[in-house]
């Protein structure tokens, strides 16, 4: 399918080379290889864009990124050298890139503002966050966003119209200690950031963040970090028992995903699961995405390609979710007949 658009898709500062590597040495089996890619934006990237029928890429800052950084001044410069380095990348491909801000997470109101900055002067097209901002004298709080002393900040991403995409980071401090230091195969994709984001997602459900602002929305990858596969039961245990102990959520967990929630395909390709979504979660909230370079263009593309689906839900999920909800311009291939 040509014209796909690609929105869970990492960089890192060209300054920060080594130390991109040196993370990629963790996780990585061609740790080389890996860090240029992630320290490219335009050259390596442009040529799988082209070659794998990917008209449109969102760019987002890698975790843990800003997340990571507990001291709040250090966070906050970080992050507007990120914005304004991808601002300027984008700005020579503007058919091709868009990006998420990268906000710090240290206070409500500064990261309102520069989200406010991204949007007005930089045009992007939302924000993305690696979940929890860690905090305190030593790295070991974690800040939640889902108190009402974020309002100002849910209010600003309303009044922008923008949705902000929840991404995940690894465990630090002592909750990495307690929970995965003996089990550390299952940091990261396999368990660690599924568990992350959906307690933080939920939590955002549940504490009333979609009912004090009812048109906000949020992008969840990995085709929605295990919660569509709990659905039910989670419908079930908050419509008939929580609620009768007094959970105030307004609505149902599944009518959040209709009006609120969305999910990506990043990093996740199995036509299973994701029909399985497409029959728990609907098409119309499903968004195509790839996770490069933590994943390859070639499995991503070649998988999405290839399904076995009717050609109006592989158009939606491919592009037109995507355009529609970041309000996207005209881009490479955005017209292309979607063949099966």
């Amino acid at each position: 399918m040509l014209g796909k658009v690609a929105l869970e898709e990492a960089f890192a500062l060209p300054r920060l080379h080594e130390k991109t590597r040196w993370w990629a040495s963790l996780f990585a089996v061609k740790p080389d290889q890996h860090a240029a890619e992630m320290t490219d934006v335009a050259d390596i990237r442009l040529g799988y864009m082209d070659k794998h029928g990917v008209g449109y890429t969102i760019l987002s800052y890698t975790a843990p990124g800003v997340q990571d950084i507990w001291d709040p001044t250090e966070a906050q410069a970080l992050a507007v050298e990120i914005n304004d380095y991808v601002a300027g990348v984008i700005k020579d491909h503007p058919t091709r890139f868009g990006a998420f801000a990268t906000l710090s997470m240290h206070d409500a109101a500064e990261a309102a503002a520069e989200l406010r900055r991204c949007v007005t002067r930089h045009g992007f097209k939302g924000a993305l966050v690696n979940d929890t901002q860690r905090a305190g004298p030593d790295g070991d709080d974690m800040i939640f966003y889902d108190g009402p002393e974020w309002d100002v900040f849910w209010a600003a991403i309303t009044e922008l119209d923008v949705p902000f995409y929840l991404h995940p980071r690894n465990p630090t401090g002592t909750q990495y200690e307690t929970l995965w230091a003996r089990r550390q195969w299952l940091v990261g994709p396999p368990l660690s950031f599924a568990h992350g984001v959906s307690l933080h997602a939920l939590g955002m459900v549940t504490n009333g963040v979609f009912d004090r602002h009812p048109t906000l929305q949020l992008v969840l990858g990995h085709l929605g970090e295990h919660i569509p596969f709990d659905m039910w039961r989670i419908n079930h245990w908050f419509e008939d028992v929580k609620k009768p102990l007094g959970l105030r959520c307004e609505r149902t967990i599944r009518e959040y995903f209709q009006k609120n929630i969305w999910i990506t395909t990043s990093g996740h390709f199995s036509t299973t699961t994701l029909q399985f979504c497409m029959a728990e979660v609907g098409a119309d909230r499903i968004l195509f995405s790839i996770d490069y370079p933590f994943e390859c263009f070639a499995d991503a593309c070649g998988w999405f390609d290839g399904l076995p689906l009717n050609l109006a839900d592989k158009a939606k999920m491919g592009r037109e979710n995507a355009r529609r909800l970041f309000k996207l311009p005209d881009f490479r291939d955005c017209t292309a007949h979607v063949d099966a």
